[in-house]
């Protein structure tokens, strides 16, 4: 580890010119791969049976010289997103070789440069050992050399610079490719969220029924029982005893309530809102939430329900004993993390989180469940501020 940290960033520094430099000899390659393919498709002219064998070959071989130059990008230049070689069609594979000619004729030229200036500074250092130079005309060429120094080593990073630029715009996808990309992804949200919204209609048809609707059709036989009653203090227990259950109802159509919409959100932040939650759960819960600015109300919902979803799954199957939820903004995007310190199990295929992971995703956000078997249970929801 120590070896580590002190070669660390020596490499961080000799990554760029290595990169330019490895770049020369890969377009030494790619030159000569590119007259093959030019002779052997003139060829292929001449001979057409032999077309299809040329084609798959020349695929085969722009592969694998595109996914050489992936790694050199990643690795040595910082590069990233990049598409995978395969992703690409073939004739962008060999256009964008045709492409990086030019840095590595550029790269050539600055490495040819920077070769001539040490043999220059070879010369006037033993001119200067010799005693052929005045110490005015010392500091003048140590004065130049290290100007032209400092331009040889802006124009190795200007050349690794279009490398990586070529590289992102010709193979990247084009615009009517990430058109539809972006439709697919929007069609597929759509679709999740419909999906995720019949599954709560279906959830709240189930706790109406099974919940609700009994209570009330138990509270109609109590009120029954008590008009026919003739003795009065079994009217008044019974009395009593239907106030009690009209309380536990109004309870239980407040919860069913807030899962349609948590109109709490339209007065109070996010924050207190979970407050509010956290003091009708059955696990001891506590809950940080630092966000300087309030999220669009899309997104305060997103994070209302998946909270209110794993303090729910905590309390009835993690035999959790305290619950935490994090919320904080981090680089453009709002990022709450729910921990449980239960027994664990949680099935991220599920009906509910699964669900959720569709409504995170209509917003271009994304939820990551970690559940092993014994526990902890770590929810993750990213959604954009913006």
């Amino acid at each position: 580890m120590a070896e580590e940290r002190r070669t660390g960033p020596w490499w961080g520094r000799l990554r760029l010119p290595v990169g330019v430099a490895v770049g020369i000899a890969t377009a030494a390659v790619e030159l000569a791969f590119l007259a093959v393919v030019a002779v052997t498709f003139t060829a292929s002219a001449l001979v057409p049976v032999a077309g299809h064998r040329l084609r798959d070959l020349t695929e085969r071989y722009a592969v694998r010289l595109l996914r050489l130059e992936r790694h050199r990008l990643t690795g040595l230049l910082g590069a990233d997103e990049l598409p995978t070689p395969h992703d690409v069609p073939t004739g962008r594979q060999v256009g964008y070789l045709a492409a990086r000619l030019l840095p590595g004729t550029l790269g050539l030229l600055a490495y040819a440069v920077l070769g001539v200036g040490v043999v220059l500074a070879g010369i006037v250092l033993r001119a200067a050992v010799r005693g052929e130079l005045t110490l005015l005309d010392a500091l003048s060429q140590v004065a130049v050399g290290a100007v032209l120094l400092l331009l040889n080593v802006q124009a190795l990073a200007s050349v690794a610079a279009l490398d990586v630029r070529l590289a992102r715009r010709l193979l990247g996808p084009g615009s009517r490719a990430e058109l539809t990309r972006r439709v697919q992804e929007l069609t597929t949200s759509r679709a999740g969220v419909i999906a995720a919204v019949d599954a709560e209609r279906q959830r709240i048809e189930r706790d109406l029924h099974d919940g609700l609707q009994q209570r009330l059709v138990a509270l109609g036989m109590l009120l029954g029982r008590a008009r026919r009653a003739r003795d009065a203090d079994r009217t008044r227990a019974l009395l009593a005893q239907a106030h009690e259950d009209v309380q536990r109802a109004v309870e239980e159509l407040r919860d069913v309530a807030w899962r349609v919409y948590p109109s709490a959100l339209d007065g109070s932040e996010l924050g207190e809102v979970l407050a509010i939650v956290a003091r009708r759960s059955e696990v001891p819960v506590r809950i940080t939430c630092q966000l300087p600015v309030r999220p669009h109300r899309q997104i305060e919902t997103v994070l209302y329900f998946v909270a209110c979803e794993a303090l729910t799954n905590a309390a009835k199957h993690a035999a959790a004993s305290l619950v935490t939820v994090q919320i904080e903004a981090r680089e453009g995007w709002v990022r709450m993390r729910v921990h449980d310190d239960g027994v664990g199990g949680a099935d991220p295929a599920g009906r509910g989180l699964s669900g959720l992971a569709r409504r995170a995703a209509a917003q271009d956000g994304r939820l990551w469940v970690t559940s092993p078997a014994g526990g902890p249970t770590d929810v993750l929801v990213e959604l954009p501020c913006d």
